[in-house]
C-alpha cells in the first residue's frame, strides 16, 4: 500500500540551525516518535529502532535510514526501510527542503512517499493513512520545538 503526504512548517530558528538539526542524529531520534534508538553510522547513513501503535497492531521495526540528494543547507531526500517481523515492513522516503523565511525562520517543505505491506497494510488505507499524518505532525512539532529550544536558551 502506497501513500503521498506533503505538508509545509514554519521553525523559528535560521535556516542553519534548522539543517544541522536535521543532520544531529540526537535530535531526529528526540523527535520521532516511537524512536528507541538512531544511531550515526556515517554523515549519511544511521541505524533506527522504532515502536509505534497503528489501529490494533503495536510493531517494532528495525532498520536503515540513508541521506541522499543532499544540498547543503537547502535539502536532501531521507530514505528508510523497517522491518516489523510478522507485522510487515515500511519503507519510503522524504524530500525535504528548507528556505528562509526572514532571518530569524525556515520553511521546511516536506513531500513524504512510503510503501507498507504485511499485516499492517490490511489494516486500510484511511487507518494507516491517518497515522502517518498524525505521526508527521507530531514529529515536525517535535522537531520544531528541539530545534527552537537551544536558540531560546541562548537569549537568556
Amino acid at each position: 500500500m502506497i501513500m503521498d503526504m506533503t505538508g509545509e512548517e514554519r521553525i523559528d530558528a535560521p535556516l542553519e540551525t534548522v539543517w544541522l538539526a536535521l543532520n544531529d542524529a540526537e535530535i531526529l531520534r528526540q523527535a520521532i516518535p516511537g524512536c528507541e534508538t538512531l544511531e550515526k553510522l556515517s554523515d549519511t547513513e544511521m541505524t533506527a529502532t522504532v515502536t509505534l501503535k497503528i489501529g490494533p497492531i503495536k510493531a517494532r521495526f528495525e532498520g536503515a535510514v540513508e541521506l541522499v540528494n543532499l544540498q547543503p543547507p537547502h535539502s536532501y531526500t531521507i530514505k528508510g526501510e523497517g522491518k516489523g517481523g510478522v507485522v510487515g515492513f515500511a519503507k519510503g522516503g522524504a524530500d525535504v527542503e528548507l528556505r528562509p523565511d526572514g532571518p530569524d525562520a525556515t520553511i521546511l517543505s516536506y513531500t513524504v512517499k512510503a510503501d507498507v505491506g504485511g499485516k499492517i497494510a490490511q489494516l486500510g488505507s484511511r487507518l494507516i493513512d491517518s497515522t502517518a499524518r498524525k505521526l508527521a505532525t507530531q514529529f515536525f512539532s517535535k522537531f520544531g520545538e528541539k530545534v527552537r529550544l537551544p536558540a531560546l536558551a541562548q537569549e537568556n
